[in-house]
């Protein structure tokens, strides 16, 4: 439940620095960014995000084999770990260097003078930026969802209550109501959920950080 409450705050913390930013994200023009502290810390907040929510996949796997023996429980595990690590992670991974890739191809196009290599290498270093910014503005909405539905799945009112609109849009709009209530009711309720802890946080923040 924590770990999704802190989805939630991070989703509404992007929010937020989106059309909010912080004053200390505010760089003058006069004052000279440290790239290299500003990499570091964002580094440093994927790395805890990732933790979370590899964190709550372990919960949710362990939660569906809590029946079975442990070395089932084991192997199932290890199965997760792996595909999550290869799959998601390694999909990650790939993309972040995609800009890398069409930098090291351009290079090779000008050594051998190979047509096709400078144009996939533009071409990626055209594409990375765009699709980095799709994958922030998607992941942002994947904590809302992830973080809403555990929350949906913890508490009992708020799974009774998603169950009774999922009912009523079932019985106006049919299966697409049905099929779209649930995600609506996680990604609104994980928005709501996300701001006010972001509103305690600032709170907290006012009154006790010096």
């Amino acid at each position: 439940m924590i770990g999704g409450l802190f989805l939630c705050f991070e989703g509404a913390e992007k929010v937020f620095a989106r059309f909010l930013p912080h004053h200390n994200e505010a760089v003058d023009e006069n004052e000279k960014l440290d790239l290299v502290e500003y990499e570091k810390q964002k580094i440093k907040g994927a790395i805890r995000t990732d933790f979370i929510l590899s964190a709550e996949i372990i919960v949710i796997t362990l939660g569906t084999v809590a029946g079975a023996t442990l070395l089932n429980q084991a192997l199932v595990l290890c199965v997760i770990a792996i595909i999550m690590t290869i799959g998601v992670y390694g999909l990650v991974a790939g993309i972040v260097k995609l800009d890398d890739a069409g930098l090291y191809l351009l290079n090779q196009s000008k050594v051998s003078a190979n047509k096709f290599k400078e144009l996939l290498g533009k071409g990626l270093l055209a594409a990375a930026p765009r699709l980095m910014q799709f994958l922030a503005f998607a992941g942002t909405i994947a904590m809302f969802l992830v973080g809403g539905g555990i929350l949906v799945h913890g508490v009992e009112l708020l799974h009774h209550t998603q169950i009774d609109v999922t009912s009523y849009a079932q019985s106006m709009a049919g299966g697409t109501g049905e099929v779209l209530a649930p995600l609506l009711f996680d990604g609104l309720l994980g928005v709501i959920a996300g701001l006010v802890v972001v509103l305690i946080h600032v709170i907290y923040t006012k009154l006790f950080k010096k």
